[in-house]
């Protein structure tokens, strides 16, 4: 069973996305190309169709992997990338970042999940 779409995450995203620009939602779909009832449909919970979906994450200009949610254990064994993983595509795109601020965050993400997965495992 492969990973499934996100739509919260997704949702969550163009919104983040959209106040940055100043944008309303109208604005954002007309940018997007996609239809002000897709999104508002996504707004109450519904999946975009493929279409929509494809067109949305190419606006956001992120990986359509970002919105997948990942079962436990793959059946090939693979599993979940962690968000470290996740994470550094997205910070060596950002042309705000210097190479070293980008490791610095980096760094500084792995250092606090390091310390989150030993706490859970205590907890254990």
């Amino acid at each position: 069973m492969g990973g499934r779409l996100d739509t919260g995450r997704l949702y969550a995203a163009l919104d983040a996305e959209r106040e940055s620009r100043g944008l309303s939602w109208r604005q954002l779909a007309a940018e997007a190309g996609v239809s002000a009832s897709l999104v508002s449909r996504m707004g109450n919970g519904h999946r975009p169709d493929l279409d929509g979906f494809i067109a949305l994450v190419q606006w956001l200009g992120m990986p359509a992997e970002t919105f997948m949610v990942w079962p436990e254990g793959l059946p090939d064994g693979r599993r979940r990338p962690s968000l470290e993983a996740r994470l550094a595509p997205l910070l060596r795109a950002e042309e705000e970042l210097s190479e070293a601020d980008q490791q610095h965050v980096l760094d500084v993400v792995g250092l606090t999940m390091r310390h989150i997965r030993a706490k859970n495992k205590e907890l254990k």
